[in-house]
């Protein structure tokens, strides 16, 4: 056995499985310390140095740690990683004292940031210390991007994600809201810009092509649901609603439909629980209101008579798991009819580029995703960088906050001729 190779601060990730699960490679040993000290302003602190939101994060984050957590090896469940983030964002003293401030002299360089969400805030968070102009476009007329409009707000705060974006804006981010860039190559034809980075998301839900899919107005795209609700153009629904789809969208669209008077909301899955995409503790807290989950059921028409929407019909169906966990395309055993008044899809999000045009050396592959390097987040065009949704697709915050941490690292290197891959 060789001996172990202690020069590469990855092995120090590795050693701590929490640790380098997380994308971000928060220090969790240490700020659960620093928690169990009363040090709640120090526990935050720490956290803010890796994953940029705390508040945020400790609310709403996918917790890719706790599953590799080492508590579970001897008990039950592992540490709460997640909600001890929000005990230190909860319990903290005032710290902006001890933020990072951007200097006075700027170095020259300019960067532009397409989207205001988690992956953006998270480039600007790490360059205006450093000296460099940001500038922030944003479609809409608020920062947060997906955060804000499709997490709702009785499990995100908007007091939350302000104060955290707040941070990092006040150091002197210039945003140009209401500013939907509509053309790439106009863009960087400007040459105002010494690199570009898009961190739009992935802001497209995908449609569910069945009869009469059409025929009514009470079929949702999931994600455009919960952004009408966001912004307050949707206020109420139906008493009965299904939910297609079992992932954590699905999960925020049922509890958010009973906000909204619901009284009997299914989420309807085609596959057994052990193959959903959702989130344990997110099955939990919508089962905890009483929402019924169907297994089995795999969409098969939309019923609507004289202009409404009425139900749904689902074939009933049947898988085999091999030895190995691989599960079948399954078959239909039957079919079944479920009344409703209204149905939101939550069945996936697709990324939209429709403003970037394809003559200008990005390039796009088969799924019409840009082709990204994984470790520098730059794409085949030099001088733009990709990073959260809008890079590989729909993932979660704290993967966005990574691809940050990496674009900014690279764009630094870029900017000033260095080699980004070293």
């Amino acid at each position: 056995m060789k001996p172990t190779d202690t020069s590469k601060p990855g092995y120090f990730h590795k050693v701590v499985d929490c640790q380098w699960a997380c994308p971000a490679h928060t220090d969790v040993p240490s700020y659960i310390r620093m928690i169990a000290q009363g040090q709640f302003s120090d526990a935050y602190m720490l956290n803010r140095e890796s994953n940029v939101f705390p508040g945020i994060l400790g609310r709403v984050c996918d917790r890719p740690c706790e599953p590799a957590c080492r508590r579970s090896r001897v008990e039950d469940k592992p540490v709460a990683i997640c909600r001890l983030k929000r005990v230190a964002a909860d319990h903290r003293d005032d710290i902006t004292d001890q933020l990072p401030k951007a200097p006075e002299k700027k170095n020259g360089k300019k960067i532009a940031l397409i989207g205001a969400g988690c992956a953006s805030l998270t480039v600007a968070n790490d360059l205006l210390p450093l000296g460099y102009d940001i500038t922030i476009f944003e479609s809409l007329d608020m920062t947060g991007g997906l955060m804000r409009t499709n997490i709702p707000q009785f499990r995100l705060p908007p007091r939350v994600l302000d104060e955290e974006i707040n941070y990092i804006v006040d150091m002197g981010a210039k945003i140009k809201f209401n500013h939907r860039i509509e053309s790439m190559k106009d863009l960087l034809d400007n040459g105002e810009f010494d690199a570009v980075f898009v961190g739009t998301g992935a802001p497209r839900g995908k449609e569910l092509k069945l009869p009469g899919r059409y025929d009514s107005e009470n079929i949702y795209i999931g994600i455009d649901w919960l952004e009408s609700v966001a912004f307050e153009h949707a206020k109420s629904i139906g008493e009965k609603v299904l939910i297609i789809g079992v992932g954590n969208t699905a999960m925020d669209c049922c509890r958010t439909s009973l906000r909204l008077h619901a009284k009997d909301v299914k989420v309807m899955a085609r596959k057994p629980r052990a193959f959903f995409k959702s989130s344990d503790w997110e099955l939990e807290d919508a089962e905890e209101e009483q929402v019924e989950i169907l297994i089995n059921h795999s969409p098969k028409e939309f019923v609507v008579e004289d202009g409404k929407l009425i139900g749904m019909k689902f074939d009933q169906m049947e898988y085999k798991i091999d030895d190995e966990g691989n599960i079948d395309r399954g078959s239909a055993v039957g079919e079944v009819f479920i009344h409703c008044d209204d149905v939101i899809l939550a069945i996936g999000q697709e990324n939209a580029f429709p403003w970037i045009e394809r003559d200008i050396g990005i390039e796009f592959n088969e799924w019409d995703c840009p082709i990204v390097d994984e470790t520098t987040m730059m794409c085949s065009r030099e001088g733009v960088f990709f990073g959260g949704d809008a890079a590989f697709g729909p993932k979660n915050i704290i993967w966005g906050v990574a691809h940050g941490h990496e674009a900014a690292i690279s764009i630094h290197k870029y900017v000033h001729q260095k080699d980004i891959n070293d």
